[in-house]
């Protein structure tokens, strides 16, 4: 066990994190390796699913956070709007108040989001380090790769041999006369690699074969080898006009891509038809880039990366969806009443008085966005006490149903609300 440790990553966030990913995909590859069918590329997609479906209750609170901002941010605008001009102390402190009730009245955090992608975050990061680096998490996958490993050291010049190879850069500073370095490089290798490997040391060439069956049917995955590049994949199979498999290999970027973009139509999206709402305006952006991105990313990284990538997104997009039906059938009305009586459930340990949502979080949302805001920061219900106050003077001083009365009425209301 200590062999392994020592090509895990040791952060000191994620390194944990990607300790306990570990232990799950190499349960996953021993079940499918005493079902007869090894295979890293299936591992993968197995591995995937289970981690974001373990990923699902915060996904499920972070698009109901979503949800609810897009029911409530009209509401917010309209209080922002009521203080727009006003910055002394006194008003700032009201605008914060009405917005605070307007939040406690949906049941969210001005932060809900963030706390949720700052806990997926460094999940999707650790996910990353365990499919980079399998050999370091998977202990049969080591197994194949040890004896290999151990004779290259054992042979003349093979630990410098080993650090000049393209597949070692990124391991420039460790120590290539660690078994541990030289699996992870191997790991690594391309096919030509392995071929120059086998041209160098001749006399382990048995020990060379037997490791590169068991690691390439592992890689194996219908028919191309992960552990290969797309772009390394089609310039092999073009010399030898493998036209399927340059077919194959196109298909790992160009279905990141795609998978990619179909994922973003099922993500909720900020309102785009608001050209001085930046963050739409980056949505809008990052959702033609992205994919882009992802597609020349999975050209030249292994396939196995770009498999990775494809499946969480196809995860991803079937669990947008099956979010996007529970949130659409959602009683936001219920779940109001429900946030209300929790909130006086809390104030009543606290020995405080029962709390009605105040006037300004009871904004209706049909004035937000319109000319017909709040005017003079009066409530709805000041002007409904104020129109009742001067229905009884009209009633008492003019003729019920006049044309005078009703002008008068008029009149005064308009003064009692303009004072």
């Amino acid at each position: 066990m200590t062999g392994i440790l020592l090509t895990q990553y040791n952060g000191s966030i994620l390194g944990p994190i990607a300790k306990l990913l570990g232990v799950i995909m190499n349960g996953i590859f021993n079940f499918l390796d005493m079902i007869h069918i090894p295979s890293i590329g299936l591992s993968i997609i197995l591995f995937t699913i289970v981690i974001y479906l373990f990923l699902m209750p915060l996904t499920i609170k972070q698009q109901k956070f979503s949800k609810l901002s897009a029911k409530m941010n009209p509401e917010l605008q309209a209080i922002q709007n009521k203080y727009k001009n006003k910055k002394d102390n006194e008003s700032v402190a009201k605008q914060n108040e009405e917005m605070q009730a307007v939040y406690k009245k949906y049941g969210v955090s001005p932060t809900g989001s963030c706390v949720q992608l700052i806990i997926q975050f460094p999940i999707l990061l650790a996910l990353y380090r365990v499919i980079e680096a399998m050999p370091a998490y998977v202990t049969k996958i080591k197994e194949s790769l040890e004896p290999l490993a151990n004779a290259i050291l054992a042979s003349s010049g093979g630990s410098e041999y080993m650090k000049g190879l393209d597949s070692a850069r990124m391991y420039a500073s460790r120590d290539f006369s660690l078994t541990n370095t030289i699996i992870d490089v191997l790991n690594r290798a391309s096919s030509a690699e392995w071929n120059s490997i086998a041209e160098k040391f001749p006399d382990i060439g048995q020990t060379l074969d037997q490791a590169r069956v068991s690691f390439e049917s592992y890689n194996n995955f219908l028919g191309l080898n992960i552990a290969n590049s797309p772009s390394f994949i089609i310039k092999e199979a073009w010399a030898n006009k493998a036209w399927f498999l340059i077919i194959g290999a196109l298909l790992v970027p160009v279905l990141a891509a795609l998978t990619q973009w179909l994922n973003t139509l099922f993500m909720p999206q900020p309102d785009t038809s608001n050209s001085e709402n930046p963050m739409a305006a980056s949505m809008k952006t990052m959702n033609v880039t992205m994919p882009l991105v992802s597609a020349v990313f999975c050209f030249t990284l292994p396939a196995g990366l770009g498999l990775y990538w494809i499946a969480g997104a196809v995860v991803r997009s079937i669990q947008q969806v099956a979010i996007n039906k529970y949130i659409d059938k959602m009683d936001i009305d219920k779940l109001i009443e429900n946030n209300v009586k929790k909130a006086n459930e809390k104030r009543e340990k606290k020995g405080l008085p029962p709390q009605t949502l105040s006037s300004n979080a009871n904004i209706n949302t049909k004035y937000a966005g319109t000319s017909k805001t709040v005017s003079k920061g009066k409530s709805q219900e000041e002007k409904d006490a104020a129109m009742k106050k001067a229905t009884e003077y009209y009633n008492k001083n003019a003729k019920p149903g006049s044309i005078a009365a009703k002008a008068n009425m008029v009149k005064q209301y308009n003064e009692k609300n303009n004072k």
